[in-house]
């Protein structure tokens, strides 16, 4: 049986299954070193991590809905209707408090995180023989390596890092449970480890690209979350593993395999040309943004504005972030025929 790439062993490695190994290996190699770069270069982790990836990420999903004419027909209900409810969703929580809002947007964020694991695991698994059984196991183990640290977040005392905010999680603080999480968790680990090995040798075929993608699910998650106790380290291992390879997996999927007819205007951001030109809009985008976070809610980054709108926040929060909205909810819907 032929691996199941994506697009081809070199491409699929570098850009979806490598992030996470390779941030892991910087941890490790560079950690005290991030330290010092976390407390001296806060402005430059900010812009490349959450700007140029996470936030870029986001806007990758428009290549694959709105860019596209066929699937914007498609889909055009949704497209509309699902950007209104996000605002006025938004709005009924930032009402209810701003804790609530962000309390409510991070445990959806966490979600899609975990489900776009799932949906790589699923994509690298789609030429298996698949059974009730292999599934369920399958399921379990994709699962347990990013509900886990998730569950270890919950369950262990204060993190240095958050999410979107401190009270994002609802949290309670208990050793004896995080200790038989530990030994459920560690007793998965051996699970899969004997089970690949077993598979492999009576199957006579090792799928790469999935035991690859579920190994990097469950360093990128145990060292982000339960290991280290960083927010750069926490930031690198969760934006990078899960940025880069969304974005690569739009491209490669989405418009490098398409044709001219399916593609039509976006036959500008095909090619080697049409990559960097991809890349920038991204960057661009994403940027714009983030400038209009800092000028009306942060002020954090940017501070050459001196207006207070407090007290718009209520409207202003909840419009800035459809994107993010949008996107966590619409992705659960622009995959499944994946």
């Amino acid at each position: 049986m032929a691996q199941p790439w994506i697009d081809k062993a070199k491409t699929d490695g570098f850009f979806i299954l490598a992030p996470s190994f390779f941030v892991t290996a910087v941890v490790f190699l560079f950690h005290d070193k991030l330290n010092v770069i976390e407390a001296k270069y806060s402005f430059y982790t900010w812009l490349f991590l959450i700007v140029f990836i996470d936030v870029a990420h986001v806007y990758a999903t428009l290549f694959k809905t709105y860019f596209v004419r066929e699937e914007f027909k498609k889909r055009s209900k949704l497209l509309i209707v699902l950007p209104i409810v996000c605002f006025v969703v938004g709005i009924i929580l930032f009402s209810l408090g701003s804790v609530v809002f962000w309390s409510v947007l991070a445990y959806i964020a966490v979600f899609h995180f975990i489900r776009q694991q799932y949906g790589f695991m699923r994509l690298y698994s789609r030429k298996e023989v698949k059974t009730n059984c292999s599934v369920a196991i399958d399921n379990l183990i994709i699962y347990s390596a990013t509900v886990y640290p998730m569950l270890y977040w919950f369950f262990s005392s204060p993190r240095a890092y958050n999410w979107f905010t401190e009270k994002d999680f609802i949290r309670f603080e208990n050793q004896l449970l995080l200790g038989i999480l530990g030994w459920i968790y560690g007793l998965i680990v051996i699970f899969y480890i004997v089970r690949t090995i077993y598979k492999s040798i009576k199957e006579r075929y090792f799928n790469i690209p999935k035991n690859t993608i579920i190994t990097g699910t469950f360093l990128s998650w145990y060292f982000g979350i339960v290991y280290f106790n960083s927010d750069l380290v926490f930031t690198l291992l969760n934006v990078v593993s899960h940025g880069i390879p969304y974005i690569a997996l739009i491209y490669l999927n989405e418009i490098d395999k398409k044709s001219e007819r399916d593609l039509g205007i976006l036959n500008y951001v095909k090619g080697v040309r049409g990559f960097f030109v991809f890349i920038a809009f991204l960057l661009m985008i994403a940027f714009f943004e983030e400038y209009v976070w800092e000028v009306f809610v942060w002020n954090e980054q940017f501070s050459w504005n001196n207006s207070d709108f407090s007290n718009w926040q209520v409207f202003l929060v909840p419009l800035f972030t459809i994107p993010q909205f949008t996107h966590y909810i619409l992705d659960g819907f622009i995959w499944k025929s994946k």
